[in-house]
């Protein structure tokens, strides 16, 4: 059986129309499409860069902490392989102290390698309303006088808080600062626009500008003047910007008037609510 093609109605030549946008290609569809590939290989490249960086780091920080813990290790070793050689001139009073010391050294890294892991993850849950003003009077007053410490301090500046993670926040601060202050620390609570400011200042050596980013990381190593001999695990300021982030918060070095550091956090402040600070959990 033969089959009939009939024209397409309308065209006398006979001559069939395709649908618009089937076969035909706009002029502008190719370079569309090489934008949108460089786009994506930009995109890519960028990703590949983030991920080379975030794994110098890790490398870098494993490098640093194998190296925190090795160095009194080896300290211990060595004393105690000097005892066990030469036991009649050997102070035990002496090797006990000295062997201490390392130990302490390495329970305050470990201690807070912890601490900096456990900052990073903090969930949400669990925050209470709390007085800044208050919650710095009762850090200050728990720590032993080493430098002088002023207090310039609002009250009634409230923010939710994970009050034990504030008070680590507060007493790395002001480790930091009584660590390299020539003669005083000074403490200021305030409240600028929708945030609570805590500003710990020292009037020690500076941060130069080039620093004032880097001193947050793990381990970080500054020019003599602000260096690690002086005590401390290298940690300390890495916690203190882990617990500022999971407050949704931020933290930075500014100049004080009067010369060295001050390390400025700043806080959301707390919604309004009918009822007042009273240490119990938000509804």
């Amino acid at each position: 059986m033969c089959r009939h093609v009939h024209p397409a109605v309308g065209d006398p030549a006979g001559r069939t129309h395709e649908p618009h946008g089937e076969s035909a290609i706009s002029p502008s569809a190719g370079s569309l499409s090489a934008d949108a590939a460089e786009s994506v290989l930009r995109e890519l490249a960028d990703a590949r860069s983030e991920l080379k960086r975030t794994a110098d780091r890790q490398r870098r920080f494993m490098a640093d902490a194998s190296h925190e813990l090795l160095t009194p290790l080896a300290g211990l070793r060595a004393q105690l392989e000097e005892a066990r050689l030469h036991p009649d001139e050997t102070d035990l009073t002496e090797l006990v102290v000295h062997t201490l010391r390392d130990v302490d050294r390495l329970q305050r890294v470990v201690s807070d390698l912890l601490a900096l892991q456990k900052a990073g993850t903090k969930p949400s849950q669990g925050t209470r309303l709390a007085d800044l003003s208050e919650l710095v009077l009762a850090q200050v007053a728990s720590r032993a006088p080493r430098t002088p410490t002023l207090l310039q301090i609002i009250p009634g500046v409230v923010i939710d808080a994970i009050e034990h993670e504030i008070h680590r926040l507060l007493d790395n601060l002001l480790d930091n600062a009584q660590r390299h202050a020539r003669s005083k620390v000074l403490v200021e609570v305030r409240q600028e626009g929708a945030h609570a400011e805590i500003a710990v200042s020292d009037d020690g050596d500076g941060i130069a500008e080039a620093d004032r980013e880097r001193i947050f990381e793990p381990f970080a190593r500054l020019d003599e003047s602000r260096c690690r001999s002086r005590g401390g695990s290298g940690l300390g300021l890495a916690i203190a910007r882990e617990i500022v982030r999971a407050h949704g918060g931020t933290i930075s070095v500014e100049d004080p008037p009067e010369g060295g550091a001050c390390f400025v956090v700043r806080l959301p402040l707390a919604e309004p609510l009918a009822h007042p600070v009273d240490g119990h959990p938000r509804p």
